[in-house]
């Protein structure tokens, strides 16, 4: 019944869209510090190895922890390129209510990662509220960009998958002349 008030109603919609909005000036105005900064990643990541979450002698992720190791540490020009910009697209996405549904997915993936590398900041809050971003679905764009932009996307994907197969189709056998 809540979730059915999230999908549909108008009212939902509105409140979603103050949500969407705050969440999304959070990540773009960190987003934008980094972009235009001179953001870098590596001295975050070797401090998340150097001090992972422990849970007594024992660290809690240690997946996690040796990929920063063996992968994000080696990357790192690659890491901040794709938090700054991430964080960027995923505010932009959310404050314009673009692709609002794939942006709030990101920014709580976004937001687990930092977590799992030891940092709670706002990134549980932040969570929370994209959750009903998620739940929503198509709602939560209704009241931005997604209102125009989803209609066609999904015109475009109906017309490719027409394509695909109408050329999968076999060909009708022509008629033998007598």
């Amino acid at each position: 019944m809540f979730g059915q008030f999230l999908r549909e109603n108008k009212y939902a919609a509105i409140i979603l869209f103050f949500i969407r909005v705050y969440l999304g000036w959070t990540w773009l105005t960190i987003g934008w510090g980094k972009v235009t900064g001179d953001f870098n990643a590596a001295g975050y990541l070797q401090g998340a190895t150097a001090n992972p979450v422990m849970q007594g002698e024992a660290v809690v992720y240690p997946t996690y922890v040796a990929f920063l190791q063996n992968f994000a540490i080696p990357n790192a020009e690659l890491f901040s390129f794709m938090v700054a910009w991430g964080e960027l697209l995923v505010g932009l996405g959310l404050l314009l209510g673009i692709l609002t549904t794939p942006a709030a997915f990101f920014g709580v993936m976004m937001n687990f990662a930092f977590m799992f590398a030891g940092t709670v900041s706002t990134n549980p809050w932040m969570i929370l509220l994209s959750m009903f971003i998620l739940a929503a679905g198509a709602n939560a764009g209704r009241l931005g960009g997604d209102r125009y932009v989803m209609p066609y996307i999904k015109e475009r994907v109906k017309a490719i998958r027409n394509n695909k197969k109408n050329k999968q189709l076999p060909k009708a056998p022509t008629p033998m002349a007598s």
